[in-house]
């Protein structure tokens, strides 16, 4: 049992798409400090610039509040994995989130899954695991871990625990908890991480993080979970058929549901959430597009020009590079970004409507296939801030678009770590 204080404040941290977040919450849900870093170029698949970024996040918390941490917990992007040595010490270059090598494992993919399994995409865990163990440096491996089970090593030196959010696309069975039996009889088991709840405590911080932060040496990691996950934490959705859109770099789904939807044909996976469902998908479209395009001021003067009544003619299918996970599960998917207006307006107004038009798309699939029935939808990251395009989505849907309470997805991780902090207490 942990012992209570009189007052304890805990420490979610958010590594996304784009940059890093922190935010640290007493046990009211009161946010007591916020600190961010951006994560540019070849900083997002670097893990010496995750280490930098992480240990800069917690040291500019003021060390009055460091001080009454008493639970950490991270989240990571999904599916962005690496392999490491016995030390922790990776051993490749993580594979991130969207990255699609491990199409060329799909037909020894479809072999060992079930169908229409989750793990049945290019971009999935399990996929990434098997294209690495056909690599020279495969041989040097002992842990295969997610983007938040390594950084969460980095502060309680445990290595080889994930969650059961972040494990979904390795292949873990949320509903009996365990690995399916087709997964334990791989050669590559052995890799496969020791999985625990999100939020569960695994063990204090090191002796040299407690010293070198000013943290208390009973200050416990607390198992992460991916970000998005995190944005639908954060955002004050409860009830069933209460979805959160995250419109970040990419765009990401969540409903909740009491039924639980898979098809990989469609990329579309379920996450446990208690005793419900968190239905949906994550789609490669979305703001860094945008932002290829427009800078920030830009964006902002160019939506303010804007009729978001008006249908936009342009049918886009925007994307960075070719390749797209939901609702389009086809790893060789073309960007269609043609005809492109002279009037950059046009241009801007078509590419929100078509962002807005794939996530309606989305919804929709969800329904189809036997999600509960939309309710509410809360609108998370960067593009909730855009109230022209928030006009545009609500032409596409009957329920309402309101902002989440939070819209930071680290205020979020630290709700999960105040939870199995409280959980382990009682």
């Amino acid at each position: 049992m942990l012992e209570s204080v009189k007052e304890n404040y805990t420490l979610g941290i958010d590594f996304g798409t784009s940059g890093a977040r922190a935010v640290v919450i007493n046990a009211l849900g009161v946010v007591q400090a916020e600190t961010r870093k951006s994560l540019i170029g070849e900083d997002i698949t670097q893990v010496k610039a995750w280490e930098y970024t992480l240990f800069g996040l917690i040291a500019e918390i003021p060390p009055k509040i460091r001080q009454k941490i008493n639970a950490i917990a991270i989240d990571g992007t999904s599916s962005t994995v690496m392999l490491c040595d016995a030390t922790g010490t990776p051993v490749t270059t993580p594979l991130m989130y969207n990255d699609t090598r491990a199409v060329a494992v799909q037909k020894q993919l479809k072999v060992i899954a079930p169908p229409n399994h989750t793990v049945l995409s290019a971009t999935s865990s399990l996929a990434k695991l098997l294209w690495l163990s056909q690599q020279p440096t495969f041989s040097d491996a002992k842990y295969f871990l997610h983007q938040a089970d390594w950084l969460a090593f980095l502060l309680h030196g445990k290595l080889g625990i994930s969650d059961y959010h972040n494990a979904l696309k390795l292949g873990y069975d949320v509903e009996h908890f365990c690995y399916p039996i087709w997964l334990t009889q791989l050669a590559i088991a052995p890799l496969l991480p020791q999985v625990v709840v999100p939020g569960t405590p695994i063990a204090e911080v090191t002796a040299s993080i407690a010293t070198r932060f000013g943290l208390r040496r009973d200050c416990y990691v607390c198992a992460g979970t991916t970000d998005s996950i995190a944005a639908f934490l954060a955002s004050g959705a409860t009830s069933l058929g209460e979805a959160v859109t995250s419109l970040g770099s990419t765009l990401v789904l969540k409903l909740l549901s009491q039924t639980r939807v898979e098809n990989s044909l469609y990329g579309i996976y379920s996450h446990r959430l208690g005793d419900l469902w968190l239905t949906g998908g994550a789609s490669n479209t979305g703001g860094a597009v945008l932002k290829q395009f427009f800078s920030n001021t830009e964006l902002e003067q160019f939506s303010r020009q804007i009729d978001p009544q008006k249908v936009s003619p342009l049918d886009y299918y925007p994307l960075l590079q070719r390749g797209d996970r939901f609702p389009v599960n086809d790893p060789d998917l073309q960007p269609r970004l043609e005809p492109r207006p002279d009037n950059r307006v046009e241009f801007l107004h078509g590419l929100l409507e078509s962002i807005a038009r794939i996530e309606h798309q989305g919804y929709q699939l969800l329904q189809q296939l036997g999600a509960t029935p939309l309710t509410r939808i809360y609108t998370a990251g960067g593009g909730a801030a855009n109230a022209t395009w928030t006009a545009i989505r609500q032409r596409y849907f009957k329920a309402p678009l309101v902002m989440s309470q939070h819209t930071e997805a680290a205020y979020g991780t630290a709700l999960l770590a105040l939870r199995g902090i409280n959980n382990n207490r009682n």
